[in-house]
């Protein structure tokens, strides 16, 4: 009895040590959710960074649970092609990631990105707190005052809805399929653009 009490105990600590650490991860791990246009695109600059975790791509912005590729690519479900971000805040803060972000992106275009067009391709940045949401309207005010770019920024700032990860064939497709996804990004003229738009700061 005795025996069998000390064991329970002891996997109760073993319990407790596991939830703490957890907790402890979690912590430490910083969650980011953008809008760029097509996610394959926009999880390539963000892997680059040190202190990115892990890229997601994914569909947010919309009513409907669960919603397919096919479902999102049709416009009518009001979700957008997305990426969520884990990331170490040690080493990369949300800051460096909303300037990754913009870099990436044709802020100017309402109406999709590149090539793509459709409310399922517009840009935003959706904040998972008040926190967020204060670093994303400040720099995109930041970008405004600088008066670089040459027109309105159409990116939205909007509060974090639910994030459904994409298929798993979408999942690092740079790395799955790189002659496919190389045509696809210059044929869709993303990179001619983001150079005209940011110059050298351009992140390929």
């Amino acid at each position: 009895m005795q025996f069998r009490s000390a064991l329970t105990a002891f996997l109760l600590i073993l319990g407790l040590a596991a939830v703490a650490s957890a907790a402890s991860k979690q912590a430490d791990t910083g969650v980011a959710i953008f809008a760029g246009g097509c996610f394959w695109c926009m999880e390539p600059p963000f892997d680059k960074l040190d202190g990115v975790l892990s890229t997601t791509s994914g569909y947010t912005g919309g009513k409907q649970a669960n919603p397919t590729y096919k479902q999102v690519s049709s416009g009518r479900t009001n979700h957008r092609e997305a990426v969520r971000i884990e990331y170490d805040p040690k080493r990369v803060s949300y800051d460096q990631l909303l300037e990754t972000f913009w870099i990436n992106i044709d802020p100017l275009d309402s109406r999709g990105q590149f090539c793509d067009k459709g409310p399922h391709y517009t840009s935003a940045i959706y904040g998972l707190d008040e926190e967020q949401l204060a670093a994303a309207q400040a720099s995109k005010a930041a970008l405004e005052s600088e008066g670089k770019l040459k027109g309105d920024i159409k990116t939205e700032i909007l509060s974090a809805t639910p994030f459904y990860n994409a298929e798993d064939y979408h999942q690092d497709y740079y790395k799955k399929n790189p002659v496919r996804y190389k045509y696809y990004r210059w044929g869709c003229g993303r990179d001619a653009r983001l150079k005209k738009l940011w110059g050298e700061a351009a992140d390929h």
